[in-house]
């Protein structure tokens, strides 16, 4: 028996556009993500000889196979036709639940690198991506990290430059948002302001930190904010002690805030833990 240790890292949405439904139910997107520093730790016994488990230690969280890193690795062994007698899955909780910030796709993303790794990289690491696809819409870009354009249902993504270095607070109000519900308002609803994707991508060429956060936007931000505006008071707080820029990450309901350095960083969280137990400083990944 052999254990693998992986970090499974969030991720924020910089820019998040819905471009319309597809033929098979699902939405076209168009998204530069981000990785961040809020991590879950992915442990992994491989040939255990044993029946396949998973154990987790927040409650809540499916421990079969309906576990996005439970599926991870049947996928992996079944694409790969490696054959194993038995994995044992540990996944120590941090990235807040239902919040936009794609904790099982993290898990599962740890899960595709680990076993990739371990048997010796059969798969690149955009092959890898791909075959993340399969287990879900996040799981593609949680398996590549960095910064990147996501497209199409998450499927097909481009290495962006590096986010030029700054810090980032992250609050989970208590609220959690129907990602199904928000997609059907938005099907019904003009989109009145959609983000400027190339001019994302043209600020993060120049390495322009002030030109990034001029644009940061996320369609599903006033849909959410609308039924639930504690998060404009969140925002309130974020512009007042310093952030040049704030959103929603995702379908919500985390926003985040980015700041210069990590002075301003503690000083938001400093004023927002009282209400908000859920606020967590980061850096780009």
């Amino acid at each position: 028996m052999t254990t693998l240790y992986e970090g499974a890292f969030a991720k924020i949405n910089l820019t998040l556009d819905v471009l319309g439904k597809r033929p098979d139910g699902y939405h076209d997107l168009k998204s530069v993500m981000q990785t961040i520093s809020i991590r879950d730790d992915v442990e992994i016994d491989v040939d255990t000889g044993k029946p396949w488990v998973l154990h987790c230690d927040k409650e809540g969280i499916p421990t079969d196979a309906r576990n996005l890193a439970w599926k991870a690795a049947e996928i992996f062994f079944a694409h790969t036709k490696i054959e194993t007698t038995g994995i044992e899955i540990r996944i120590t909780k941090r990235i807040p639940m239902e919040a936009g910030l794609g904790g099982g796709s993290a898990d599962a993303a740890a899960v595709l690198r680990a076993l990739n790794r371990h048997y010796g990289s059969p798969l690149s690491i955009l092959a890898l991506a791909e075959l993340g696809s399969l287990v879900g819409s996040d799981v593609p870009f949680c398996t590549l990290c960095g910064t990147a354009m996501v497209e199409g249902r998450g499927e097909r993504l481009r290495k962006l430059p590096d986010l030029p270095e700054c810090c980032f607070v992250v609050c989970k109000p208590d609220f959690s948002s129907s990602t199904p519900e928000l997609y059907r308002k938005l099907d019904e609803t003009a989109i009145a302001k959609r983000p400027d994707n190339q001019a994302m991508e043209s600020a993060l060429l120049a390495g322009d930190l002030d030109k990034v956060a001029e644009n940061i936007w996320n369609v599903f931000d006033p849909v959410v904010t609308q039924d639930h505006l504690e998060l404009n008071y969140i925002k309130s707080i974020f512009n007042s002690y310093g952030a040049i820029a704030y959103q929603m990450t995702g379908s919500g309901s985390a926003v985040y805030a980015i700041v210069k350095d990590f002075e301003y960083a503690a000083v938001i969280c400093n004023m927002l833990k009282e209400n908000y137990p859920q606020v967590y400083i980061a850096m780009p990944v």
